[in-house]
């Protein structure tokens, strides 16, 4: 299979060194990374005025001639799978999914099939334009097995770099809807000696702390003041549920996305989800507050109740701002008419 030859000319008063002048000029319907440029380069790939140059470092001036042999994308060794797939948006670039509650994102030694990117593969077949050297889908952030909802994956690399940008940047737009123990509310005064928790005007909870792994539970994120990564949650009430209140349906948005972060910063509030398996516990609900109905939906609820609901982002490509808004799945609005009473 021979190599695609990508052939350019560095512009006038470029950076001085090549890897950054690369990245600055490579055509952007080549579709390369500034990672995926620096494999190539370092893979003897790259030639300048006709000379193999693998220096990231090396100086240049502006009028250089530049060929990279970009060599065709490898298949993946992940294999495709006829997975139905609730699809939001596609293009040559990127696609939209509203993914089930119950499918794993990605591969892992415990579950090598029946994921999302498998479900890809079949999907997107031959559209699929390589990432990083390999036809698969680029996967730039993940929810939970058991969260339902949005995700954006990318189809070549030009997306894949510029998607993952803006999610290390916190630009992307990430709204969750979640079924939470409580009321977390400005008034209640146990919250007010939660440390790393404090409320903003318009009763939003924000929570500040850094999150790390579990010493002892591996599967386990654990809050922490010092080490760890910074993690910011901002928790809105949508509904109380319950007369009286005793849960809540709210909104949470992401200031960083670290993992089980919602699930973790709720716990912490001590709020966590409904039927969090991990951080929730089970608590037995009133039924003065909730009825009968309520009090056996809450306790049977067989996941954690969230929903990537709302994710936004600017189109890494086209540049045009993307937003989109999947519908609450059907078991979490049955959970909320339950609790209504």
């Amino acid at each position: 299979m021979s190599d695609a030859l990508v052939t350019f000319i560095i512009a006038e008063d470029p950076p001085k060194r090549l890897d950054k002048a690369l990245s600055l000029n490579v055509p952007v319907e080549a579709s390369l990374s500034r990672t995926r440029l620096a494999r190539l380069l370092e893979a003897g790939a790259v030639t300048l005025n006709g000379v193999v140059v693998t220096d990231a470092k090396a100086k240049v001036v502006g009028g250089e001639t530049v060929e990279i042999a970009v060599p065709q994308a490898e298949e993946s060794h992940i294999g495709p799978e006829d997975i139905p797939l609730d699809v939001m948006f596609e293009d040559d670039d990127l696609i939209v999914i509203n993914k089930p509650t119950g499918m794993v994102v990605h591969p892992a030694p415990g579950t090598p099939n029946g994921t999302l990117v498998n479900a890809l593969l079949h999907h997107c077949g031959d559209s699929l334009s390589g990432v990083g050297g390999m036809k698969r889908p680029g996967i730039v952030h993940r929810i939970d097995k058991e969260t339902s909802g949005l995700l954006v994956v990318a189809k070549s690399d030009a997306a894949h770099h510029g998607l993952a940008e803006q999610f290390a940047k916190h630009t992307v737009e990430r709204y969750y809807r979640a079924v939470c123990y409580g009321v977390p509310d400005a008034n209640d005064p146990r919250l007010r000696g939660v440390r790393g928790v404090n409320f903003e005007p318009g009763n939003i909870m924000k929570i500040t702390t850094h999150l790390a792994r579990h010493k002892t539970d591996r599967q386990r994120q654990a809050v922490l003041f010092e080490g760890g990564r910074h993690a910011v949650t901002r928790v809105r009430i949508v509904e109380p549920l319950g007369t009286p209140a005793v849960a809540a349906l709210v909104e949470c948005w992401l200031e960083t996305g670290r993992t089980h972060q919602i699930r973790v910063h709720l716990t912490h509030a001590g709020h966590s989800l409904i039927g969090d398996p991990v951080y929730g516990g089970r608590r037995k609900l009133s039924e003065k507050a909730v009825g009968v109905n309520g009090v056996v939906a809450a306790r049977n609820f067989g996941r954690q109740a969230l929903h990537a609901a709302v994710l936004g982002f600017v189109h890494p490509v086209s540049g045009e701002a993307m937003r989109f808004e999947a519908e609450t799945p059907d078991d979490m609005a049955s959970l909320i008419r339950d609790l209504r009473k």
